[in-house]
């Protein structure tokens, strides 16, 4: 698939999960992806060592250095810029040398996240019994990187008169997810960011949208269950998982829909997109749409 040659995307917390996915996804649809975090090869992201001594492993996987190389082996173009997303100073010259260098901007995803730093572990306690200090984590370094980066995009796709925007959310049809009131209202104000921005965007020909991956196989996500890609199927709890490269898939088909100004200001779960648009995971499977269960 070569439907997104020319086009421009910044994919953001692009190091490892998600944003891997989408970017290797962007990039196989010919794609340039300017492909943003913290954590590169010389000098891994800070904050990960709870969770990283909880999963067991001693390196931090993934750098924005091999996710733009795996963008450009998939047939795009991979530009690594480091960048902390918490800043707004940095975050502002990364948009400027995107216009600078291109001279245009087509796709932001918006999926750098901090709720993996600061890991305290597994818990179903009451939000009463819940450190405050998760708050920092989840919205001053994620729900607030969504919305810097969005700030310094939306001009440049204004003066265009088209652009997209993608929020990485998770989204259950507002059901809630019990035992973590934190991350539940963190990922709520991230689709409701989505709905916002569209309405002021829509004027202008730019599509915002939300969009809902299920429980996906990242780096951490193995590690933590002592496992890998090879050998995930040996896990029965990892049933139902599946690939970043199937969220990315999903960002793909919006982008190079003529048509996504339809969807704005929706939040969309990637196995609704995958019957949508004809896709299936890397292994060639449809998975169904990860469920909360009703309470």
């Amino acid at each position: 698939m070569t439907s997104l040659q020319q086009r421009v995307a910044v994919v953001t917390g692009g190091s490892r999960g998600a944003g891997r996915g989408i970017a290797v996804e962007l990039g196989a649809a010919g794609a340039t992806v300017y492909v943003t975090g913290r954590s590169t090869r010389a000098q891994p992201g800070a904050g990960y060592e709870p969770l990283m001594a909880a999963a067991g492993i001693a390196q931090l996987p993934g750098s924005i250095d091999d996710t733009a190389d795996e963008v450009t082996r998939a047939g795009g173009r991979g530009i690594a810029v480091r960048c902390d997303h918490t800043r707004p100073e940095e975050v502002a010259a990364l948009f400027q040398r995107v216009e600078r260098e291109q001279g245009r901007l087509d796709v932001l995803v918006n999926n750098a996240w901090g709720g993996h730093q600061d890991f305290e572990g597994l818990s179903q306690a009451p939000f009463w019994q819940r450190p405050i200090a998760r708050w920092d984590a989840f919205f001053d370094r994620g729900v607030r990187n969504h919305l810097l980066a969005s700030q310094q995009a939306a001009p440049i796709f204004v003066r265009q008169g088209r652009g997209l925007i993608v929020t990485t959310t998770f989204w259950d049809r507002d059901r809630f997810m019990a035992g973590d009131l934190l991350y539940d209202l963190a990922k709520s104000a991230m689709t409701r960011l989505a709905f916002g921005m569209a309405q002021e965007l829509r004027p202008h020909g730019v599509a915002s949208v939300a969009v809902s991956p299920g429980w996906m196989r990242t780096e951490f996500v193995l590690a933590c269950h002592f496992t890998d890609e090879a050998h995930w199927h040996e896990k029965p709890e990892l049933a139902g998982t599946e690939t970043p490269r199937y969220l990315g898939r999903a960002v793909a088909a919006l982008a190079a829909d003529p048509a996504v100004m339809a969807k704005t200001g929706r939040a969309l779960r990637v196995a609704d997109l995958a019957r949508e648009y004809g896709f299936t995971d890397v292994d060639g499977r449809w998975i169904p749409p990860f469920e909360l269960a009703q309470t």
